[in-house]
């Protein structure tokens, strides 16, 4: 139960900074700096969990990241189904959060949909999307399996670089899809902004729930691949 609680608490957080900081400053690449603050929120997010979390949970707070855990041995099934519901109630949690607080302080929301992923930058695209997410993810999930592998030697450095990571696949991909990369932080927001009346976001949803999936399952696979002696 703790590690479930540990894993609502991270991606609430996740969800809360990184979303509420897209909204706050917008993402838009021509400007730059919004683009930049955005990919450091969740990178930073992610550097501040693993420290704080990681040696309860694990820090996953991402399916994508636990199916990629899951597939390489390092938890069972019903664990994996456990982390996933805490990840996507924590997701909610912290999109109805940032919904209650921009409402509250009739703070305009630069995204106009909490932060929400979809497909503007590739023109709509969703064979694009796809492609972008998958190779995100893979990027993203392969690095963390190397980075806390036994044999990787990082030591207390693991956190770090996996965030610094994750600010990567965000800088080159918020331009592109808004940056997945973890099914649950694109099911939370998405949620509660249709509740909200937005229900442009749920249209396309899937895209980010199955390219990280994908992304994930071939990361772990490759890993495997390599590992293997």
């Amino acid at each position: 139960m703790k590690k479930l609680i540990a894993e609502f608490i991270g991606t609430c957080t996740l969800v809360l900074l990184g979303c509420g900081t897209a909204m706050l400053v917008g993402c838009d690449a021509a400007a730059g700096g919004g683009y930049i603050l955005t990919a450091l929120a969740f990178g930073l997010v992610i550097v501040g969990m693993a420290y704080c979390v990681g040696n309860i949970s694990g820090c996953h707070i991402n399916p994508a990241v636990s199916l990629g855990v899951l597939m390489t041995g390092g938890m069972k099934v019903k664990d994996f189904v456990g982390y996933v519901i805490a990840q996507c109630l924590g997701a909610l949690a912290g999109a109805g959060l940032l919904a209650l607080i921009f409402k509250l302080g009739g703070v305009a929301d630069k995204t106009g949909g909490l932060g929400t992923n979809g497909l503007a930058g590739v023109n709509g695209s969703v064979p694009a999307g796809l492609i972008v997410e998958i190779l995100l993810t893979f990027i993203f999930v392969l690095t963390i399996l190397g980075v806390t592998s036994k044999n990787a030697g990082h030591g207390s450095f693991g956190g770090l670089i996996i965030g610094l990571t994750l600010t990567l696949v965000h800088i080159f991909g918020i331009g592109l899809t808004g940056t997945s990369v973890n099914p649950a932080r694109s099911f939370g927001p998405a949620v509660v902004a249709a509740i909200a009346g937005n229900t442009a976001p749920l249209a396309v949803l899937w895209v980010f729930i199955v390219a990280p999936f994908i992304g994930a399952a071939l990361a772990a696979c490759t890993y495997k691949f390599l590992e293997k002696k």
